[in-house]
């Protein structure tokens, strides 16, 4: 259960990034449509919970060190190296979303020049992704328990604090319209599992294949996807409370932290900048890691030049980034979303027929 644990807080750590701690990703893709992402919440996580399950069960059952292998397995022959190219582009993206991320927490919390936070962020992830990957997924996993803590913290205060009548709710919500990220909350929900599995694909399989049991690395799976669905849920409660307040800001969740007090907005702030790294060096990682292979002696080298390129191209904005970055990645990742469920039918099918077969 300790090796499940550490590939599921992991699992989170790594999709949990500057857009989904901050409340900017949830905002634009459930809290926006109101008591309706709700609902979508509870099937993002369902969906986390089943596709984590498969990609770190695969990953132990190919003892995967990219996912390259894994993807391919998966799509096929001719889908996969489509597929494959697709999430190695992404990944980089979300690399420079996460160090545009950083410089909008030095910016709005401590009133620093985004760029410094950039270029620290830039810095530290760089440093660490040339450490080994078992020492890499052990720092990403740290911060999730944290992270729980304080957004429990904020959920219950904002839940005590609502005072909006039904009919400000939903002029709120209507006024918030203009963040959503697609044109149904369903979409929405859908979109949002979908960018994630994209972007997050890589590494789990990496995560996966640490592990030599296939059942614990499910498992881990599994738990990684229900945490995340319930941080979804919480992050998405406390903001429809206080919608008015925090439907214009990039940083949601670190304005109703403020609310708290200065010390909880303090915390919450470092804890952003925790999931910020967390996931720039899950993505850097696996990036590299599909490039070159780890245990060459080019690779440290491609860190500092890959990282070096993330970083410039960082300065585009924060929430520009997430709005039109991750929406195309969600589109594309429906198509290995597909491809994991046609994959598990398949198993199932096989598995099916040989229980059949040594039943006498």
């Amino acid at each position: 259960m300790r090796q499940s644990f550490q590939i599921g807080g992991a699992f989170i750590g790594v999709i949990v990034g500057a857009g989904f701690a901050s409340g900017q990703e949830v905002l634009q893709f459930f809290t926006s449509f109101g008591v309706y992402g709700i609902i979508g919440s509870f099937l993002a996580m369902a969906l986390f919970a089943f596709l984590g399950m498969n990609l770190t069960q695969l990953g132990s059952e190919l003892q995967t060190k990219s996912h390259q292998h894994a993807i391919r397995h998966i799509c096929g022959k001719y889908l996969g190296p489509v597929v494959d190219v697709a999430i190695t582009f992404f990944l980089f993206g979300v690399t420079v979303v996460m160090f545009s991320g950083s410089g909008a927490i030095f910016e709005q919390q401590f009133g620093i020049p985004g760029s410094v936070g950039n270029v620290l962020m830039a810095v530290l992830t760089i440093a660490t992704v040339m450490l080994s990957v078992n020492k890499v997924i052990s720092l990403i996993s740290a911060f999730t328990p944290v992270l729980l803590l304080v957004v429990i913290i904020i959920t219950v205060y904002s839940l005590f604090n609502f005072d909006m009548t039904s009919a400000e709710l939903a002029a709120a919500t209507a006024s918030a319209a203009s963040s959503q990220a697609a044109p149904h909350w369903l979409l929405g929900a859908a979109l949002y599992v979908s960018y994630n599995l994209a972007a997050g694909a890589a590494m789990m399989t990496v995560m996966g294949g640490t592990v030599k049991d296939a059942k614990i690395a499910a498992r881990g799976g599994i738990i990684g996807g229900v945490g995340l669905g319930i941080l979804i849920l919480l992050i998405n409660v406390s903001m429809l409370t206080q919608l008015k307040e925090i439907a214009a800001v990039p940083m949601p969740m670190l304005v109703l932290a403020n609310n708290i007090s200065p010390l909880i907005g303090g915390l919450m702030s470092i804890i952003l900048l925790g999931m910020i790294y967390n996931t720039a060096v899950g993505m850097l990682y696996a990036f590299t890691a599909r490039i070159v292979k780890p245990d060459s002696k080019k690779f440290k080298v491609s860190v500092g030049a890959f990282g070096a390129v993330a970083f410039a191209s960082s300065f585009v904005g924060f929430v520009t980034l997430v709005g039109t970055v991750y929406p195309v990645m969600g589109y594309l990742g429906f198509t290995l979303i597909a491809a994991i469920v046609i994959a598990w039918v398949r198993k199932k099918k096989v598995q099916t027929t040989r229980n059949a077969i040594s039943t006498p």
